[in-house]
């Protein structure tokens, strides 16, 4: 066996997308309980017919221990489209993998696999090798291409990179830093026989719950993500406290989780919990709106994982009648807006469980059915909004007679954690981004707010979200808000665009409902009826697409709306000052490109 000195441990970091992180407050605790439309408890009849027995697993100490306990189960494990494994196939999948890297793992360098696929079979079997072997998993995002994709491979020291044939393309001509020889492409002859030629022994390997197991990257909404490292003992815990909250019991639930796996709502909320209580795990290698409620129906799915846009993109398929006929008891996940919490659990009938967090998991806020509308929720004491320069509490929110905020330049500041009790082992292989989070003893999450008299805390967008226009300042989040208002919008993201000579303009991007068309006098109208939208905030360009640019976490991607401004391929409208909005010209693009040279 070779030896382990380069295996690459760390402190415990706590990652989850939503609030059922390992540590947050467990108010679902409580059998037969479930979480309304805004994430408290109600006390909703569980389905009639079901057994309401307990998870029959006993807590784990590491991914591997959750994944041993299962060698010998027989019941469904993994579902993906028609094909089913159970425990033991999926055990035994990852053992001849884990066999594998055993043999041809370089011992001097950290235990890293790369791992470039869709939510298909290869991708569960390569996060279970990890898992029994001690090796580390990174998540490599398809989204990315050339140098920026070669960049993840490198930075995070891969030894081995699986992928598939159709995202081998992707590899050609780019530096990963992994030779030819330890690139496995999962649906070639050669492949196949490599793994059928591995034992299926468990590997006789120790693996200690500080182990590093995952590397999760974040959104990277301003350049490169970075790498959170999650070990294996934040992943068992994790999984164990997702189970228990949401009261997954084996034999009745079905887990639907059809998010990439590089993402950590398909991870933690997913398939750790799933492995923790003994329950199927569905997905699919892509995420797909139009087949969500068919998936749930033919399989059976008690629980969806979610984040960002999936909700919005669910709702925005045709509604028909029977919708609510579904098995479907509970969406888990964050960053839903409160429109589409209401409207997913009235269409489908399933409690939603929403709530504010980060891939790093230091602050959780859940929602709360007595919180305003747009409220983030009320955080714990030791959360506050700090300004960035000073270190010093900003001022609770102040409103006019027309209720728009009238002091956001001093009321906005970032969310903190002023006493962080998780640990957060940083970011892989960058101490300066590890630094920047931590301040002092204190966690900056690099999201803005500010909050009012009592408590309530709103979200103003990420730290590099700031708007400057005219001499004003003010975050995206808010702008983005009352724009959300418009019927036919179905999303909508605010960014700044730059203006000649110094400062910012209001770029809006708006991808309208299906069937709805852009009424450029309606949408000038509308904005004039907003009383909170302030003069400085109203759009200075309407981008309008058909879909958003997104994420592979299903987020918009705003770096690219930005680089791409007025130059973009859609119709972008422009509107000076008390004019309405006009189609952007070729010449007017030439115009501004050359004012801004």
């Amino acid at each position: 066996m070779a030896p382990r000195d380069a295996r690459t441990t760390g402190a415990d970091v706590r990652v989850g997308s939503t609030a059922l992180a390992e540590g947050a407050q467990a108010r679902a605790d409580v059998p037969g309980r479930t979480a309304d439309a805004q994430g408290e408890l109600s006390d909703a009849p569980e389905r009639v017919g079901v057994s309401t027995a307990t998870p029959a697993t006993a807590a784990a100490a590491t991914a591997a221990e959750l994944l041993r306990a299962r060698a010998a189960d027989d019941e469904t494990g993994l579902i993906i489209g028609e094909q089913r494994w159970s425990y033991r196939e999926l055990v035994e999948q990852s053992a001849r993998r884990a066999a594998y890297f055993e043999r041809v793992r370089d011992p001097r360098r950290p235990p890293h696999i790369g791992v470039l696929l869709e939510n298909v079979p290869d991708h569960v079997f390569w996060l279970g090798a990890a898992a029994l072997s001690g090796a580390t998993v990174v998540g490599i995002n398809s989204t990315y291409r050339g140098d920026q994709l070669g960049q993840l491979v490198r930075h995070t020291d891969c030894q081995l990179l699986v992928t598939s044939a159709g995202f081998r393309p992707l590899l050609d001509g780019v530096d990963t830093g992994v030779p030819g020889e330890r690139l496995l492409v999962v649906d070639t002859p050669e492949y196949a026989a490599l793994v059928e030629a591995s034992p299926v022994t468990l590997p006789d390997v120790p693996v200690r719950p500080e182990d590093l197991f995952l590397l999760i990257f974040t959104s990277g909404s301003t350049g490169l993500p970075k790498a959170v490292r999650c070990t294996s003992g934040r992943f068992a815990r994790t999984g164990a406290h997702v189970a228990k909250i949401s009261d997954l019991v084996r034999g009745r639930d079905v887990v639907y989780s059809p998010l990439p796996f590089f993402h950590s709502s398909s991870l933690f909320t997913g398939w750790a919990a799933t492995l923790a209580a003994g329950v199927p795990i569905v997905t699919r290698p892509r995420f797909s709106a139009s087949n969500t409620l068919p998936d749930v129906r033919r399989t059976g799915a008690t629980m969806m994982t979610y984040t960002g846009k999936v909700l919005n993109y669910i709702l925005a398929t045709p509604e028909r009648p029977d919708d609510a006929d579904n098995p479907l008891r509970i969406a888990v996940g964050n960053e839903a807006s409160v429109r589409d919490i209401r409207e997913f659990a009235r269409r489908f009938g399933a409690t939603v469980r929403d709530s504010y967090g980060s891939t790093e998991g230091i602050i959780i806020i859940r929602r709360d059915p007595s919180m305003p509308d747009g409220s983030l929720g009320r955080p714990d004491p030791t959360v506050k909004v700090l300004d960035a320069a000073t270190g010093a509490q900003c001022p609770p929110v102040t409103r006019g007679p027309d209720g728009r905020p009238t002091n956001l330049d001093v009321a906005v500041g970032e969310i903190v954690e002023t006493e962080p009790t998780n640990g957060f082992e940083g970011y892989y292989n960058n101490t300066e981004a590890t630094s920047a989070r931590f301040r002092e003893g204190a966690y900056w999450s690099g999201d803005l707010a500010y909050r009012d008299d009592d408590g309530w805390l709103y979200f103003a967008g990420r730290s590099n979200e700031w708007l400057r226009v005219d001499g004003e300042n003010f975050a995206a989040a808010p702008v983005e808000a009352i724009v959300g208002r418009y019927p036919d919008v179905r999303s909508v993201a605010v960014y700044a665009v730059p203006d000649d000579p110094v400062g910012d303009r209001v770029m809006v991007a708006l991808e309208l409902r299906g069937g709805a068309s852009f009424d450029p006098s309606a949408f000038d109208a509308f904005l004039a009826e907003q009383p909170d939208l302030g003069p400085k905030w109203v759009p200075s360009f309407v981008r309008v697409a058909e879909e958003l640019p997104k994420l592979g976490s299903m987020k918009i991607d705003k770096m690219r709306l930005r680089r791409e401004a007025w130059q973009a391929d859609d119709v972008v409208w422009r509107s000076a000052k008390g004019e309405p909005l006009r189609p952007l010209e070729p010449a007017d693009r030439a115009r501004i490109d050359a004012l801004l040279t």
